[in-house]
């Protein structure tokens, strides 16, 4: 079974500095908000919107960086 996180968007609370490096995300779950501990291949800003495309125990997520298509708002 696929964890509910994953494929829902989030804001980044604290940055991801690179590979193999740690940040937060903050997600829309369950009617209220969790944070995440967030990876990513990339470097990636505070405030910038990602997209889960991975959970694991321990509340770790992947994620990639997400820019809406017009209209995906």
């Amino acid at each position: 079974m696929t964890d509910p996180v994953v494929g829902l968007t989030g804001t980044l609370t604290s940055p991801i500095r690179g590979a193999g490096t740690l940040g937060e995300v903050l997600v829309a779950i369950r009617g209220g908000t969790e944070l995440y501990i967030a990876r990513a291949e990339e470097p990636l800003a505070i405030g910038t919107t990602v997209l889960v495309v991975a959970a694991y125990p321990g509340r770790v997520v992947d994620v990639v960086a997400w820019i809406p298509l017009p209209g995906d708002r």
